[in-house]
């Protein structure tokens, strides 16, 4: 599972770090990363604004460097899963043909939210980083439950 924001500073580390913890918790081995659409933040660490949030509530960022996505990542990873519309597009367009399909938007999987974007925190108050841990974690709770279910099928 790749997860993908603009600068893998925030959203998509948080996403990578928040599944991590929750399939060891469930006894599932995932592999999971995060990378970026854009090369502005590269080499940075996630945003400290989102690894207090994390650890706040007791989850923690995995030692991580912003990187972009490279084309091994859609060999690499089943799912490549973006934050907004704009970052699925964007990796429609990087995919090797016939790979689109395995491009999703990580709100899609809460029926509820289906079709919502995760608002980016950066230019935020720190609000906006409880706001977009919570949508993350519904997210990447309903993406581990359809996990899950495929794995007892």
């Amino acid at each position: 599972m790749l997860f993908v924001c603009t600068g893998n500073i925030c959203r998509s580390p948080t996403a990578h770090a928040l599944l991590l913890h929750k399939a060891r918790g469930a006894g599932l081995s995932i592999e999971v990363d995060s990378a970026a659409v854009s090369g502005e933040e590269l080499g940075n660490p996630p945003d400290r604004r989102a690894v207090v949030e994390a650890r706040r509530r007791g989850v923690a960022m995995p030692a991580h460097r912003a990187r972009r996505v490279e084309p091994g990542d859609f060999a690499r990873f089943d799912w490549l899963v973006g934050m907004t519309h704009a970052h699925c597009a964007a990796l429609r367009r990087l995919a090797p043909p016939g790979q689109e399909g395995r491009v999703r938007l990580l709100l899609d999987y809460v029926p509820e939210l289906a079709g919502e974007d995760v608002p980016d925190p950066w230019f935020g108050p720190p609000a906006a980083f409880v706001e977009a841990f919570d949508l993350i974690e519904r997210g990447v709770d309903a993406l581990l439950a359809e996990l899950a279910r495929e794995v007892a099928a």
